[in-house]
């Protein structure tokens, strides 16, 4: 379940490098958070549970957890379902975001229209994922907010999820995180 997150959430940043084009994100640190619902009360329900579980993690275990995705270049969040992220400069140049190591994921831009920007994705593996949806960064390019329509398969059977995501900028310096490789 956490490895499914961790590929929607990197499905979700993916298409952030498409709201960019006339404007780019801040480089330094960044706090990403989604929500994911599902179109299925039982896996919504499942969703819950992880978070959950994840709060309620003993501190322990928690570093353990947090060290491992920090190798990997991600934080926990200090809101619920959010990561930290460092974007370096090259990155903001290019309009890129961080993404799971080894994410096969491509988006098209649809329209844009000033800082919105309409978007389709599409990323390989096992389950491929599409899907499409829609951003708006603000104009001091320091936060945005979008939604996503992603379209998968979970246990043989075709899901359809909206994932609500939300970033903000929180300091010019990413401290000891380091970038995703």
């Amino acid at each position: 379940m956490k490895s499914r997150h961790a590929a929607l959430l990197s499905a979700a940043l993916l298409v952030v490098a498409g709201t960019a084009s006339a404007q780019k994100l801040t480089p330094g640190l960044w706090e990403n958070a989604v929500t994911m619902k599902s179109g299925d009360a039982k896996r919504n329900e499942q969703m819950a549970k992880a978070q959950a579980m994840m709060a309620s993690l003993p501190a322990d275990q928690r570093k353990m957890m947090e060290d491992m995705m920090a190798k990997n270049g991600v934080a926990l969040g200090a809101k619920p379902n959010s990561v930290r992220v460092c974007i370096t400069p090259e990155m903001a140049s290019r309009h890129e975001v961080p993404q799971k190591e080894g994410s096969k994921c491509t988006h098209k831009t649809l329209q844009q229209s000033g800082n919105k920007v309409k978007y389709s994705f599409n990323c390989e593996g096992n389950p491929p994922t599409t899907g499409e949806g829609e951003y708006t960064l603000a104009a001091d390019s320091k936060s945005y907010t979008g939604v996503n329509i992603v379209n998968t398969t979970v246990q043989g059977k075709p899901e359809r999820m909206e994932m609500t995501v939300t970033g903000t900028f929180v300091a010019a310096d990413c401290g000891a995180l380091k970038p995703v490789k």
